[in-house]
């Protein structure tokens, strides 16, 4: 029997780990003289009170969707994966390669061969860390934070000496051509008649990463590679036993998860930026570690999470604007919420098993 309801774990818990967080940032705040109501008021007026607010807090969401599916994934094969930064930064290296040296036609087909080439450039990124894994036995932490490290030397490498402009003092590469520039929410609600603003970053690429929560939930809980990649990660011998190799699902599940993590290029270099830089990732590969663990690895909890991200982070950057709370503590905002939803997430779990065990003790 269970210690506490599904919708407990899945609905209760965050939000309680969310209020004490909340509650935490509120006493850092006004620690420094700042009127806590008033900075949340800001925050929600940033980022939710105008379609340019909207606009960056759905650009930012986009990005934590992709790289916290990708560590889903890898969590329901029970691995880490922490390299969601490097293979991100590799799947813009694809949507370059794409965009850059092909001729498109039309922005929706240099979409299409772009999202493939970032999926693929992060999915081999992600490649020899889960054959490490599987035939090695090296562990999967070690070795994907060593391939960040390898990633964002390689792209600077091949950003400063291979890919920049002629002439160009800066780290980056041409500006991809018009053809392949994506629409914006502007672009696509204009014709229903729906304003929105022109200079919010928010791309059709939403479009793809909420298509892509439907197809890894389908691929999760409706297919037969899911059910042995859930099946692994909650007992490698129990899966042995019913006949699933243990190297085959450590390398499928690490290569879906580099995959996703390598297409959220598609918003940020190929969407936003329009051409490859450094530091385009900017985080957002670690932040997607928060997002699964707060979404429970489940596809519809991580769309949640990435929003509540996406609105910390637009929020957070409105607040660094308009006080005089500094950035960096800002951080440390954004930082007790994830340690709140992701570390101490049993310090809320343990309390609430034990009261729901005595509520059916009385019950009984």
């Amino acid at each position: 029997m269970e210690k506490m309801p599904t919708w407990a774990d899945a609905v209760l818990v965050p939000l309680i780990s969310l209020l004490l967080a909340a509650i935490l940032s509120a006493l850092v705040i006004i620690g420094i003289g700042e009127d806590p109501v008033a900075a949340v008021k800001l925050m929600v007026q940033g980022s939710l009170g105008s379609t340019y607010g909207w606009g960056y807090t759905l650009y930012y969401a986009t990005n934590f969707m992709f790289t916290g599916l990708a560590v889903a994934v890898a969590f329901h094969a029970r691995m880490f994966n922490i390299g969601g930064e490097g293979q991100a930064m590799l799947g813009g290296l694809g949507v370059a390669v794409v965009c850059l040296y092909m001729p498109w036609p039309h922005w929706s087909l240099a979409l299409i061969f772009a999202t493939l080439s970032s999926a693929v450039f992060g999915a081999a990124w992600a490649f020899l860390p889960a054959y490490l894994q599987a035939k090695r036995g090296s562990h999967i932490v070690i070795t994907t934070i060593m391939f960040n490290f390898i990633a964002a030397a390689l792209l600077n490498y091949l950003l400063v000496n291979v890919m920049r402009p002629k002439g160009s003092m800066d780290p980056a590469t041409a500006k991809f051509p018009e053809t392949t520039h994506l629409p914006t929410l502007h672009d696509i609600l204009e014709p229903f008649g729906i304003a929105f603003s022109k200079a919010a970053p928010a791309n059709v690429s939403l479009i793809v990463a909420i298509t892509a929560c439907v197809a890894v939930y389908f691929l999760i809980w409706r297919t037969r590679l899911g059910y042995e990649i859930r099946a692994f990660g909650h007992s490698e011998s129990g899966a042995k036993y019913a006949g699933i190799s243990p190297v085959k699902i450590t390398v499928v599940a690490m290569l879906i998860s580099g995959g996703l993590a390598g297409m959220m290029a598609i918003n940020n270099v190929m969407g936003e930026g329009e051409r490859l830089i450094m530091n385009s990732t900017e985080g957002a590969g670690f932040i997607g570690i928060a997002v699964a663990l707060m979404g429970r690895s489940h596809p519809f909890g991580v769309f949640l999470a990435a929003i509540l991200f996406g609105f910390l982070y637009q929020g957070g950057a409105e607040l660094a604007l308009w006080t005089t709370i500094p950035r960096e503590l800002i951080v440390v905002i954004q930082a007790l919420v994830i340690l709140f939803t992701g570390a101490l997430d049993n310090m809320v779990r343990m309390p609430l098993e034990k009261l729901f065990l005595l509520f059916r003790k009385g019950d009984a």
